[in-house]
């Protein structure tokens, strides 16, 4: 065979070997003549594996697209929640929902704590179970009514009924130790017999009296520039808070008198006394309570039940023991509402000055740290309301009441805990006393009112009303283009 025609025959072998390893590796849905071209397998190379410049990068594990900005760290999301709280915290009535929800929301667990651990001790004195608790209940409905009317009281009226409020108060006070007049309970002559089963205390109300009497004195002498000289800061504010303690020291009452000696310091230290004439009064006031303390047995064995474990001899610590007791067997979250075992004849006075104790007792440690939190909220709304005003009897009133609630709570619960000695002083707002409760309430509606006299809460709250709302969002809508819908 010549040359050429082996060499023809050579190539049209070899071009049926490609066309045939091209129809067996070809799929069967494309099977058919390959393009023209130096790669035949160019095809089956793009369909089996996508080329290198063209390759998708993976996407996350997460499931989002490389496109999706990643999700924010755990210090962010803290950050973020904590800046919405401050923010929260900064509103104008923040201090204005404070004081109106801490106030109704104790006065109302006090109410059932009342009943609670009132019901053993009416049925012991032969009444029915819910006769502390209606009576409780009675003076907390006059006492919200007082709280309402505080609160939309102008302040020029508030400060008119100072002095009419102190003068009222002294008389009352003087009628205490009237014999035929006065009542003695548990050994303080400090009530007066109203008939049927109300008493009043007017202790109670001098110390509403001692702080708007005060605030407005010390605000009229501050607006005249004499609150520089220490005579005119003492007088006549300490005579007459003195002329207050000495009354209610004939009664015997040194647990009133300390929350009172409290308030007087705390409108001094608001007035801006000097550093030695408030650790002169301070002094005074140590030295004349050590001697009232020392001359009294009573007082003596109260002092000696500071952290006592057991009832000591004769049972002197037997109600600071027991208070203990009742602390302790509440646990986490107590033994259930109504399910005390101290208030059955154990624990006395459970639903005055121990009903901190029934509350740990049946509402366990969740349940006092609630209260604990609730007037810690009170005490900073105070302090709020009092640091942010530029009214000087604001300042001063605010500041005496916060004094007032924050220094009696923290006797009766220090008391309550063994740290303190037993002072014989309610709880405000919680522990059963209409005499303790009314002055109290009517209290935090001047602690509202001064809170809504705030110029930014003022706004805010003006913005919430209905007819207010609505113009403005007629506003609004006026101001929208006319092409909108």
């Amino acid at each position: 065979m010549p040359a050429d025609e082996s060499s023809a025959a050579s190539g049209t072998d070899r071009s049926r070997a490609g066309a045939a390893i091209s129809r067996a590796l070809t799929p069967p849905l494309l099977a058919g003549p390959l393009p023209a071209g130096p790669a035949p397998f160019a095809g089956l190379a793009l369909r089996s594996r996508p080329a290198t410049g063209s390759r998708r990068p993976p996407a996350p594990r997460g499931g989002r697209g490389a496109g999706t900005p990643p999700r924010p760290g755990r210090r962010a999301g803290v950050r973020q929640t904590y800046e919405r709280a401050r923010r929260a915290w900064d509103r104008p009535l923040t201090a204005y929902y404070l004081i109106l929800g801490a106030g109704l929301l104790i006065t109302v667990l006090g109410l059932v704590m009342v009943y609670s651990a009132s019901m053993i001790k009416a049925l012991e004195l032969s009444r029915p179970s819910t006769y502390f608790f209606r009576k409780q209940f009675i003076a907390a409905v006059i006492g919200a009514g007082l709280m309402m009317l505080a609160s939309r009281m102008p302040l020029k009226l508030h400060r008119a009924l100072a002095y009419p409020l102190l003068a009222g108060t002294v008389f009352l006070m003087v009628l205490v130790q009237v014999p035929g007049i006065g009542m003695s309970v548990n050994g303080n002559q400090n009530w007066i017999y109203l008939g049927g089963p109300f008493q009043l205390q007017p202790s109670e109300f001098g110390k509403l009296a001692l702080i708007l009497w005060g605030a407005d004195l010390l605000a009229r002498k501050q607006d005249k520039r004499l609150l520089a000289h220490w005579k005119h800061m003492l007088v006549p504010l300490v005579p007459v808070a003195f002329m207050l303690l000495g009354l209610i020291m004939l009664g015997g009452d040194m647990g009133t008198a300390i929350i009172l000696t409290a308030i007087l310091f705390g409108l001094l230290w608001l007035a801006g006394a000097p550093t030695r004439l408030f650790a002169g009064v301070l002094g005074f006031a140590v030295l004349i309570g050590f001697l009232l303390i020392k001359t009294s047995p009573n007082r003596m064995s109260r002092l000696s039940c500071i952290g006592a474990s057991e009832p000591g001899p004769g049972d002197s610590c037997w109600q600071a023991v027991h208070g203990i007791y009742a602390l302790a067997s509440g646990g986490w979250f107590g033994s259930g509402l109504g399910a005390s075992v101290e208030k059955w004849g154990q624990l006395p006075e459970p639903h005055t000055d121990f009903i901190f104790a029934i509350t740990g007792e049946e509402l366990g440690l969740a349940g006092t740290l609630s209260v604990l939190a609730l007037f810690a909220a009170l005490g900073y709304a105070g302090i709020r309301v009092a640091g942010r005003t530029e009214d000087p009897f604001v300042r001063y009133a605010a500041g005496g009441v916060t004094t007032w609630i924050t220094a009696q709570a923290v006797i009766n619960i220090g008391a309550v805990l063994g740290l303190l000695p037993i002072a014989g002083v309610p709880l405000p707002l919680f522990s059963y006393g209409g005499s303790a409760l009314l002055p109290t309430m009517f209290a935090v509606g001047l602690m509202i009112a001064f809170a809504r006299e705030d110029p930014a809460a003022r706004a805010a709250l003006a913005m919430r009303r209905p007819g207010v709302r609505w113009k403005t969002m007629r506003r609004r809508v006026m101001k929208r283009p006319s092409g909108e819908r």
